[in-house]
């Protein structure tokens, strides 16, 4: 049922979002040198890495790490950058991601190939098997603010939990979350 939601979500919002996702690729090409997309190992189901692609706020030759851990991450953004990482516009060719199956829209958020903690934590605690999200159940209760461990916490919590009501309630908090551009510092 959850793969069906993904599919049929994903395709009307990428008939919604056409216009949107064009305008934003022409933005970011015409403001920064560089790809309009980003392709970053992330680590998905069973631990398998997969490219997942999201809009480049970046400047090229940004270290791979998570934006958090950037000593002065305002230093790389692009010119647009903040625009697109605030409004969460960066997020939205992850959508490519859902249709292909490496992603779903809800489940923890997939860690880059080299968060060793985290992935290892979630492993121990079988997180790794989820799919991971566009949202999750950690970014409505505190993104990248939240220490490594609570992280993992509510990962479990989800995996417990799951269910297409809890999804659609995390799909909405999401919503809420973005338009007031909570838990976003970058």
């Amino acid at each position: 049922m959850k793969r069906v939601f993904d599919l049929v979500f994903g395709l009307f919002l990428l008939c919604i979002l056409a216009l949107p996702l064009v305008v934003v690729a022409l933005l970011v090409r015409l403001t920064s040198a560089g790809p309009v997309l980003h392709w970053s190992d992330r680590v998905g189901r069973g631990n398998r890495i997969f490219k997942m692609p999201k809009f480049r706020s970046m400047r090229v030759g940004t270290p791979a790490v998570a934006t958090h851990l950037l000593q002065d991450a305002h230093h790389y953004l692009t010119p647009i950058g903040s625009f697109l990482r605030k409004s969460s516009l960066d997020e939205l060719p992850q959508l490519w991601s859902i249709l292909a199956g490496d992603m779903s829209f809800v489940g923890p958020r997939p860690a880059l190939f080299n968060q060793d903690d985290l992935v290892a934590l979630r492993t121990e605690h079988g997180v790794h098997e989820l799919i991971p999200g566009l949202t999750g159940w950690a970014q409505v209760n505190g993104r990248d603010e939240l220490p490594i461990p609570d992280k993992v916490a509510l990962d479990v919590e989800y995996l417990r939990r799951q269910s297409l009501l809890f999804d659609l309630k995390i799909i909405w908090l999401t919503f809420v979350k973005v338009v007031r551009r909570d838990g976003i510092s970058h």
